[in-house]
């Protein structure tokens, strides 16, 4: 049988996890909400099966699973929502803003008992499952450490326009919602990380996400993992603005890989897939029902989630 599952918050990631539960055999989308008609209509063109719940609490109430892609203030109540109700979560990331909320998140769902993961989206995908392997194997020699390179042309991407929260201090900003996933990786082959030192940058306007990061971390054992993102600056979007033509400069992400073999972008003889995000997706579909099965999973525990937030925090906040 699938697992009957609720959505709440149905921007573009939402929408993005409805289209693919509803290709996956194991999921059945059944309720989903948010505040914005517009985007519930737009989903409802990817599930018509599904239903527009009056409430979130009615959205919840009617599925077994609940995928959580409301900005991050929102998601503790949420979660907590469903977990009281029995039903397993599934969060995007960031846990929230605020690390004393999430760490008595983290500490509740724990003591509900619930199946509860967060969606870093290289978890169960062919990089992080083939850069574990090859660490564990020898085959990168001894891991020294990382650099990470994340450059944009302008924030938020055009394909997160309609996500306004995202360019705002207060929820949004590339190192909340890229670079986490870099720390997530790192920590995976790593372990621990602790900030060394930050250095962000803000426009004038203080409303306004950082525009660079610059930060030195490192492990337990004293392996570096040296961050680098940053993005082009130029003047910030009004509410509203066309975003036609941002994107002029490409995006570039790169994970470099410091270890006894040598240096190079992290990618040991494995094939990537034709459309490595809808294979990342189907992967973490995957897992999670082997996590709701009570079966080991890859997926990100809020523990780790949990940690990721600390880094990014600490970065932001500048150390």
């Amino acid at each position: 049988m699938s697992v009957t599952t609720a959505i709440i918050g149905l921007g573009i990631m939402g929408r993005r996890m409805l289209e693919h539960m509803d290709r996956h055999e194991g999921y059945t989308p059944v309720a989903l909400w948010d505040p914005d008609a517009t985007a519930c209509a737009e989903a409802l063109k990817l599930a018509p099966e599904a239903v527009i719940a009056e409430t979130p609490e009615a959205a919840i109430a009617a599925a077994d699973l609940v995928y959580l892609a409301c900005p991050p203030v929102l998601r503790k109540a949420y979660a907590l929502a469903a977990a009281a109700a029995g039903k397993a979560v599934f969060l995007e990331k960031p846990l929230g803003v605020d690390v004393a909320e999430s760490e008595d998140l983290v500490a509740r769902l724990a003591g509900f008992g619930v199946p509860a993961a967060a969606n870093f989206t290289q978890a169960a995908g062919v990089a992080m499952t083939g850069v574990a392997q090859a660490a564990q194997s020898g085959a990168l020699g001894e891991v020294l450490g990382a650099d990470i390179v994340v450059t944009y042309g302008a924030w938020p991407r055009a394909w997160q326009v309609d996500a306004d929260w995202l360019r705002f201090r207060a929820e949004g900003g590339m190192t909340r919602e890229v670079i986490s996933h870099f720390l997530f990786f790192s920590e995976r082959i790593l372990g621990p990380l602790k900030v060394v030192w930050a250095r962000p940058s803000y426009p004038a306007d203080d409303r306004l996400c950082e525009t660079h990061m610059l930060a030195r971390l490192e492990a337990a054992d004293g392996r570096a993992r040296h961050r680098h993102g940053q993005r082009r600056r130029r003047p910030a979007r009004p509410a509203g603005a066309d975003h036609q033509g941002q994107q002029a400069q490409p995006p570039d992400h790169r994970f470099l890989c410091r270890c006894g073999l040598g240096r190079g972008r992290i990618r040991p003889g494995w094939t990537l897939p034709e459309d490595p995000r809808a294979a990342s997706l189907k992967a973490q579909l995957d897992d999670l029902l082997l996590l709701l099965d009570g079966r080991p999973s890859r997926l990100a525990t809020p523990a780790e989630a949990l940690r990721v937030q600390k880094l990014v925090e600490a970065m932001l906040a500048g150390v």
